[in-house]
């Protein structure tokens, strides 16, 4: 237990002595920014938009639409990664199209998701899922081509069905993979969420960061962009529970399809 908290501390020692620095510099300067303030001012601002309760309004609209388009964009990429993977001829006739699309930005697709939904929450997730899609599939796809040809050729002999063989072969062998490609694709939705929130959609952290800044209120700017970060971390956190005491137990049961 003592190592563990020694580990700790060695951790946050350069965050601290860089936030100590950063507050003293503030001090000595005397300078008023509308860009930066001191760590002071910006655990101030936080807390006080914790009180008020518009952080944890911004962050549940921004959760909500990232974790549904994560959700979305994940199992159509790992669905479309199996296929393709395991079926050459349709990854051969597909191939064009998904490079086509893969290689879209995003966000320079703002105009066309924005024509079909208008603002909100569903253009949000359109966009996130559009994102998620191909990163998913492209690893996905990769991982399974990685899976030994002996493996399956022992499955069908043993009699496994189409879904067994999945389920019990191929998912336990791409698992690493598709692990860190769900993982990534969650950051990555996070980033997408709040740069849509800045440019076009009016809610959430990124619309709040915006109002914070045309406020003049450099405090408060700093503290969503913490916060954003801390959410960032929570969810690869989160990814790793998830593969420790769920997904890869679900994997060593199997399921008969």
């Amino acid at each position: 237990m003592f190592h563990r908290y020694a580990s700790l501390m060695k951790g946050l020692a350069l965050p601290i002595i860089l936030l100590g620095i950063a507050e003293v510099w503030a001090i000595a300067v005397h300078t008023d920014s509308y860009t930066l303030a001191p760590p002071s001012r910006i655990l101030v601002a936080g807390l006080r938009a914790f009180s008020d309760g518009s952080m944890m309004t911004a962050t549940w609209q921004t959760l909500g639409s990232v974790l549904t388009g994560f959700a979305l964009g994940g199992l159509i990429g790992v669905s479309l990664g199996l296929i393709f993977g395991l079926q050459r001829p349709m990854d051969q006739l597909a191939e064009l199209p998904v490079e086509v699309f893969r290689a879209m930005p995003s966000i320079a697709l703002l105009p066309v998701w924005m024509v079909i939904y208008g603002l909100g929450y569903k253009m949000e997730v359109a966009v996130i899922t559009f994102s998620t899609i191909w990163p998913n599939m492209v690893m996905t796809r990769a991982a399974v081509r990685g899976v030994t040809p002996r493996l399956l050729e022992v499955s069908r002999v043993l009699g496994l069905s189409f879904g067994q063989q999945i389920w019990k072969v191929v998912l336990p062998a791409v698992f690493p993979g598709v692990f860190v490609a769900l993982r990534l694709t969650l950051g990555f939705s996070l980033v997408i969420g709040i740069t849509v929130e800045i440019v076009a959609n009016p809610q959430g952290l990124g619309s709040a960061i915006m109002l914070a800044r045309e406020a003049m209120d450099p405090g408060l700017m700093l503290a969503i962009l913490v916060w954003t970060g801390v959410i960032g971390v929570s969810f690869n956190i989160a990814m790793n529970l998830l593969k420790k005491h769920v997904f890869q137990r679900l994997l060593s049961q199997g399921t008969p399809a």
